[in-house]
């Protein structure tokens, strides 16, 4: 008797593990995105728990509870990216983060300014409210989602998966500039060498 004959789940679990594998540890553009779909929803929901926390626990303003939870989900988006969704292990972790600063920070810019843009294009047309009734809120809405998800696709996921969490040749240059700054700076060899003696 076989043994798939006495259990047939373990044919399924086989399956699955196959399939879990895949979706953990492939590098391919599919399953790369799939991780950082999961990362950005997990970071999305600590950004908002962490802004509502702030907001009602310290009472502190909403642009500044919302600052504060942004900064946390983001600090947390960095680090599932940076050893869950890219792998990046063979990238020093300053110079991922000082890549991450920029591309966030660059998020940040064109998600304000593009809903800003998009919101007050599509605003002026009348016939959208005339004929169809959206109002300006619905305009609103549909403008910030729009430019959410193109910022998420052609910018974050992008840039994550091609400069931040790869190692690239600016990556020396960003080093020697944190170490210029005193941010995190690292012991050469020989400066070790001289405090274990």
């Amino acid at each position: 008797m076989a043994l798939q004959e006495i259990d047939p789940t373990i044919k399924t679990t086989g399956k699955l593990n196959r399939i879990k594998e895949k979706v953990l540890h492939n590098d391919g553009f599919f399953y790369t995105f799939l991780r950082s779909s999961v990362s950005s929803q997990v970071c999305g929901w600590i950004d908002t728990i962490t802004s509502f926390l702030v907001f009602s626990l310290l009472d502190l303003s909403a642009w500044l509870s919302t600052a504060i939870g942004a900064f946390v989900g983001g600090v947390f988006n960095c680090i599932i990216n940076y050893k869950f969704t890219f792998h990046a292990y063979g990238v020093e972790l300053r110079a991922a983060l000082a890549k991450f600063a920029f591309v966030w920070t660059g998020s940040l810019l064109l998600n304000s300014f593009g809903t800003q843009i998009v919101y007050h294009w599509v605003v002026g047309w009348d016939w959208l409210h005339a004929t169809v009734g959206i109002t300006d809120d619905m305009t609103f809405l549909a403008a910030r989602l729009f430019v959410a998800l193109m910022v998420s696709l052609c910018w974050n996921f992008l840039l994550q998966r091609n400069f931040v969490f790869r190692a690239t040749r600016l990556d020396p240059y960003i080093n020697q500039f944190l170490d210029w700054c005193g941010i995190g700076k690292r012991k050469h060899k020989n400066e070790a060498n001289e405090q274990e003696q």
